[in-house]
């Protein structure tokens, strides 16, 4: 019983949307024939399209990126819009006008002059008291509501999808703009490579060869002093023996900088359930079938989750944080939740910007939803193949 309630009320609110997406559709068509001339230039053109656009995609449900601007593209939708909006959205305005008009006369038959009745719209009989008033026009209301269930939602979808055909990029298109990503991104790698590699080279100059360099100074002076005074050759020994397992340990973090071990000894899921131990704030792993995932895919989903979770201890003032790591089609995606301020953005240089460099270097995405006062989503989509 609730779910045939609950599939009745989804019907039922997905015909209302359809219905205002016709009945805005029939708008803006009415406007484009209005305003054609001035629709034809290029400054206004562009964004008429854009704004049809976005709204097919609301509609289906689709993410839409940016396009190339195509002005020859845009002048046709001005045409399509006009040839099938005008229908589509008429036929959404005489189905939902006489729905409405229908709910009218059942409940306001009584204000209408005894002499002139309002009259059924299908079989013409007066409405003259509530018995027509609560049968016949009701079993016309419901006709009528039936109706346009199965009418304006497939005829929403059929001019929404339209739209997205005519304004979408051509392959050639599409290719230039692949290309110009694959160019970014692949200055992105460089540029993080570049970074990495003087990184290390600084924390091994800096930290670890001066650890050698001390160790191979007490040696020397050890061997010199053990004649005379072994006891301050035991010593300096001891010393750099000490300064022996701080290099190692040193040249340990700078490895694991590069490809943390914990991924070749335990893989992902382990990996993560370490790191979740040295969280800042309490967080709780969930970990998918994963099947076999490419190592710098594993690489990059550990070092985003990483990154993130270092965010969320320093930045969002949260009590908690959640890792859901799965395997969906031919992508890994890892998606780090928390429930902090909000307010997170990776065009402000962050380290949430280092993770989508590290993502799209292998044709990955970054998305961000943090409202103010949170939660905050992040989430890392990855392609395995």
């Amino acid at each position: 019983m609730h779910g045939v309630i609950g599939g009745t009320l989804a019907r039922s609110a997905w015909t209302a949307r359809s219905g205002r997406y016709l009945l805005g559709t029939l708008m803006t068509a009415t406007v484009t024939l209005v305003a054609a001339p001035l629709l034809c230039l290029p400054a206004l053109a562009t964004p008429w399209a854009e704004h049809h656009r976005r709204r097919a995609g609301v509609l289906l449900d689709r993410p839409l990126g940016p396009r190339p601007r195509a002005l020859r593209r845009d002048l046709a939708w001005l045409a399509i819009q006009v040839a099938i909006g005008v229908p589509a959205g008429g036929v959404a305005l005489l189905g939902l006008g006489n729905l409405l008009l229908t709910l009218v006369v059942g409940v306001a038959w009584w204000a209408f002059p005894p002499s002139d009745p309002p009259r059924l719209l299908l079989l013409g009989d007066p409405v003259d008291g509530w018995v027509p008033a609560l049968t016949l026009n009701l079993a016309q209301f419901l006709l009528l509501a039936a109706l346009a269930g199965l009418a304006l939602p497939p005829l929403a979808g059929a001019h929404a999808r339209c739209c997205l055909a005519v304004l979408a990029p051509s392959p050639t298109e599409r290719l230039a703009a692949r290309v110009t990503e694959l160019t970014r991104t692949r200055a992105d790698v460089l540029q993080a490579h570049g970074a990495e590699l003087r990184r290390i080279e600084r924390d091994l100059h800096d930290g670890t060869q001066a650890r050698l360099v001390a160790i191979a100074i007490r040696l020397a002076v050890a061997g010199q002093s053990l004649p005379q005074d072994p006891d301050a050759a035991a010593v300096l020994v001891r010393q750099a023996r000490a300064e022996t397992e701080e290099a190692m340990t040193e040249l340990r973090s700078v490895i694991r900088a590069v490809y943390p071990p914990v991924l070749a000894d335990q893989g992902l899921r382990g990996a993560l359930g370490t790191l979740a131990t040295r969280a800042g704030v309490p967080t709780r792993i969930d970990v998918g079938e994963l099947g076999e995932v490419p190592a710098a895919v594993e690489a990059v989903a550990y070092f985003a989750v990483t990154e993130a979770l270092a965010n969320v201890a320093r930045h969002s003032g949260a009590s908690r944080a959640a890792v859901r790591v799965a395997r969906e089609g031919m992508n890994l995606s890892a998606a780090i939740t928390d429930d902090g301020t909000g307010g997170a953005d990776a065009d402000r240089g962050s380290g949430l910007d280092g993770i989508r460099r590290r993502a799209a270097a292998l044709d990955g995405t970054l998305r961000i939803s943090s409202p103010p006062g949170g939660p905050t989503v992040v989430t890392v989509e990855l392609p395995c193949a």
